[in-house]
């Protein structure tokens, strides 16, 4: 019987599939016999190697589903802590990204020329030079590299991925769902503590690190949740599911016992407040000047009041906000103090380079004065950082590094409002107010944690910077041809 070529290449390819699920048997079967049980993983790791060579896209939906759920392994012997699955996949995709750079040699341009991009790119300059003047280079290079493989996913490729405003829905749907899993088992965990305060700050572990950071993302979606409940572009049997996982975040929120988080949020409805009423800016000056002057003549007063607040943290609502204010007894409250000042010393010693990124914690022993330290305060830097966004990088990279990480926060700030006033589509609207919002909640409680070293709150924070540079760019300035809400960027990933 003869064949014809191309029934010759289809019997090949069937006879080839057939060796490899052969061979592939075969291989199993030697290991398992031999206790090695990691050879059954082979067809997960091709079919993900295919995705990252073909379908970006899919993975950066995959990464940000796992991100809730990632745990984190920390090797002491090297000093090397890793969000496990997430950060490595996060490392595949820079070197993808890198890789294809270097060979196409091709970026969009109107991603580059925009006013955010430029200074996060800036930033990332400032964080490479500063890490050749560091105290501690390795540290500082493994500090930069890590904050790449968070931006180039998140923000640079986010941006493509997102020129579908279906992809955006996922990614904020894909980060939920596990979240709430996670919700799930914290207050389980709770429950079984009798809703203690103190056991609040570490029920949510393995999943997050601590109350702080769970505190952190919750506040993020809470107003992107909020959006979706009350905005009528939606059916009334969505609106009615968005306000189940609306009341969940808010109860988990209420039991995580953060209080910056509790601030943050109130701070986002005021902004909401001001974007809805529209006032103006010059309003918004004038009220701080008035408050500004105010504080200033009963600066003694007011501290006085504050000095004699002995609230300490409780598991009764509002003796917890009460606390926020204690900095005479309160240890949360007076080790970021101490942290702030150390900071402060820091920059004053190093002001134009600082000691590095990634350095405070190894470095602020010997800046902290014995009568600022609390019974929580520490020598060997093994806890925490700085306690804020901005006075970490002063500290850390000196004054023009927390006046980029100030200009990134400024500059998305008006992006999204810039979105929200000229989209025409009611959905963009929405979603930019409430991801603008969801910001604003981390642009505050930036003041009093920093947790953009970790893919927890870098995923959404990178994720909805890209959300409005997006939106800017293909929806709401000139849209380029071809791009509607029916194209798929993933081809342009692959």
């Amino acid at each position: 019987m003869n064949l014809t070529g191309k029934e010759i290449l289809e019997r090949s390819k069937t006879w080839g599939l057939y060796i490899i699920c052969i061979l592939y048997i075969g291989l199993n079967a030697y290991l398992v016999k031999r206790d090695f049980y990691w050879g059954l993983l082979i067809p997960v790791f091709v079919i993900l190697l295919y995705l990252f060579i073909y379908k970006l896209d899919i993975i950066l939906l995959l990464i940000t589903f796992l991100t809730p759920l990632a745990i984190n392994l920390t090797y002491s012997d090297y000093g090397v802590a890793v969000s496990v699955p997430t950060e490595p996949m996060m490392i595949g995709v820079l070197i993808i990204f890198i890789i294809k750079l270097i060979n196409e040699q091709a970026f969009d341009k109107l991603i580059l020329k925009h006013p955010l991009t430029i200074f996060i790119i800036l930033n990332l300059v400032w964080l490479f030079i500063t890490s050749l003047t560091s105290q501690i280079p390795l540290v500082s290079f493994k500090f930069l590299v890590s904050r790449l493989w968070f931006v180039v996913p998140f923000y640079f490729l986010a941006v493509y991925l997102f020129r579908k405003i279906t992809n955006i829905k996922l990614f904020l749907w894909l980060y939920t769902i596990p979240l709430l899993g996670v919700i799930i088992y914290t207050t389980y965990n709770h429950y079984l503590l009798g809703f203690d305060e103190l056991a609040g700050h570490w029920v949510m572990y393995p999943f997050y690190n601590d109350h702080t950071a769970y505190g952190a993302v919750l506040t993020m979606y809470i107003p992107v949740f909020a959006a979706f409940t009350f905005s009528k572009v939606y059916s009334k049997t969505i609106r009615v599911f968005c306000l189940l996982i609306l009341m969940t975040l808010l109860m988990a929120l209420v039991l995580s016992f953060s209080r910056a988080a509790w601030v943050s949020l109130a701070f986002s409805i005021v902004v909401l407040l001001i974007v809805f009423f529209r006032i103006k800016f010059k309003w918004l000056v004038f009220t701080l000047i008035i408050l500004s002057g105010l504080f200033y003549l009963f600066q003694n007063d007011i501290w006085d009041k504050l000095e004699k607040n002995k609230q300490g943290t409780s598991a009764n609502f509002v003796e917890h906000v009460q606390s926020i204010s204690n900095i005479s007894t309160d240890a949360s409250n007076l080790e970021r103090i101490n942290r702030w000042q150390s900071a402060f010393r820091m920059f004053n010693k190093k002001p134009v380079f600082g000691f590095g990124p990634g350095t405070y914690q190894f470095e602020y022993g010997p800046f902290q004065q014995s009568m600022e330290k609390t019974k929580i305060s520490t020598d060997f830097g093994d806890r925490g950082n700085a306690h804020s966004e901005y006075i970490g990088p002063l500290a850390e990279s000196g004054f023009v590094g927390m006046l980029l990480m100030i200009l990134i926060v400024i500059l998305t700030i008006i992006t999204g409002l810039r979105v929200y006033k000229k989209a025409e589509s009611r959905e963009i609207k929405v979603i930019s107010l409430s991801v603008l919002l969801g910001l604003i909640t981390y642009f505050f409680h930036g003041t009093m944690n920093n947790f953009l070293d970790s893919d927890k709150a870098s995923v959404p924070f990178w994720g909805f910077i890209a959300i409005l540079v997006a939106f800017d760019l293909y929806y709401i300035r000139k849209k380029p041809a071809g791009i509607d809400e029916g194209t798929n960027p993933s081809k342009e990933m692959a």
